[in-house]
């Protein structure tokens, strides 16, 4: 008798998301066996204890009962008016209210913008590392083409690389310019540069900068789209990281700049988010309370503040770690630290990492997992109290003064 196979789509072969794969995988397995496992593979804030500015709990549960219809398409008008002002704050320009678009977090908006912008063999240039939503959504629906960012240089994009991957179906360039997972912050010159090729190539930018008030000393926060008006811009952030709230979902696209040449763009993220008949409301509720408030998360970045105590001790830590160097995070949560893979004869960063779980029971993120071409990077999240990250640092270094890799 015939029986029929069903497979994934074909769109989906070359996708992956490691963040959550085969090692999260067996972290669980090994939590089933009644093993502690500390989750450093993921920038989720609440198991740390990194909560909410009070207020904004507060103002939600006073306007809960506006939360259980379904909101506009595009997301509840006094929401994307605070992000419209937000913005103009920021001197983006060529603003309208009616190109800003709420959705179920950057992840979900990432999709929508790709499905309305790509056709296929259509190429979008992505940073690696990079965020791999990016590349496994961009290979969905078009042609990912990375260019480099250099280490040498503080993680900061390769312009020259960037040039040499132009071709004429590239239509536009994805930055992350508080980068997700190296902590670079890319400045005021390199974004010019990123324009001036944009410009030329006539690129749309779209720029993911959900970490931009995650930054650490002295580093300055630039929005791409505040420092030019000729190119189109899509800036996309939410609420998950500098207000706590990821599992809220809720983030936003804000396009500005040479908006009237993406009349129909617009229209097709439109009618996108048409079809999902609104985002989640309980998230869009505090849009408000949340960019109109006191920003506490600058509390939290400043010298004594305990994400910035929290990036020091881990920073001089992997220092202090024989084969492990990293570049000192400017931004967001994340070491990007580099291993020596001739000392430890690695030839594999997953297995690397299983073996490191199996035998100290801490859950990291292989480089592969940011599409880095090598074995020789991993990602920490330094989310935990000083305490726990100190034990867990403590443990790498143990595990790497006896490791060889098979």
């Amino acid at each position: 008798m015939y029986t029929r196979i069903f497979s994934k789509a074909k769109r989906l072969e070359n996708t992956n998301y490691d963040i959550r794969g085969p090692l999260l995988e067996e972290a669980e397995n090994l939590i089933k066996q009644n093993h502690k496992i500390l989750k450093l593979n993921i920038g989720n804030t609440a198991p740390f204890d990194l909560l909410p500015p009070e207020e904004m709990v507060l103002f939600f549960q006073k306007n809960i009962l506006k939360s259980f219809g379904y909101t506009e398409s595009k997301g509840i008008p006094e929401a994307r008016l605070a992000i419209l002002q937000n913005y103009q704050r920021r001197r983006l320009t060529n603003l309208n209210i009616e190109n800003i678009f709420i959705g179920n977090g950057v992840s979900d908006l990432i999709e929508i913008i790709c499905k309305a912008f790509l056709n296929k063999g259509d190429e979008l240039l992505v940073g690696i590392p990079d965020y791999p939503l990016w590349t496994s959504t961009v290979k969905t629906f078009g042609k990912v083409v990375h260019y480099l960012c250099d280490e040498n240089s503080s993680w900061l994009p390769d312009i020259r690389d960037i040039k040499r991957k132009i071709t004429p179906k590239t239509k536009g360039i994805v930055i992350i310019p508080f980068n997700n997972p190296t902590g670079a912050v890319y400045p005021k010159d390199i974004l010019e540069q990123i324009i001036k090729i944009a410009r030329e190539h006539q690129l749309a930018i779209f720029s993911d900068e959900i970490y931009d008030k995650i930054i650490y000393d002295t580093h300055e926060s630039i929005s791409i789209a505040s420092l030019a008006e000729d190119v189109l811009f899509v800036t996309l952030n939410g609420l998950s990281k500098a207000y706590r709230l990821p599992g809220w979902r809720c983030g936003w696209a804000v396009f500005s700049g040479k908006t009237d040449i993406a009349t129909g763009f617009i229209q097709g993220v439109k009618e996108l988010c048409d079809q999902k008949l609104g985002a989640n409301a309980p998230g869009q509720i505090v849009v408000q309370s949340a960019l109109g408030g006191y920003q506490s998360i600058f509390d939290l970045t400043k010298v004594g503040g305990r994400l910035h105590t929290q990036r020091d001790l881990g920073y001089k830590l992997l220092s202090q770690i024989p084969g492990i160097s990293c570049v000192k995070p400017k931004s967001a949560l994340y070491f990007f630290p580099k291993i020596d893979v001739k000392k430890f004869n690695i030839k594999s960063d997953e297995q690397f990492l299983l073996d490191f779980l199996k035998e100290k029971q801490v859950l990291l993120t292989a480089g592969k997992g940011f599409n880095w071409p090598q074995p020789d990077h991993f990602r920490i999240v330094f989310l935990p109290h000083v305490d726990e990250l100190k034990d867990a640092l403590g443990r790498l270094k143990d595990f790497l003064e006896h490791y060889k890799q098979k």
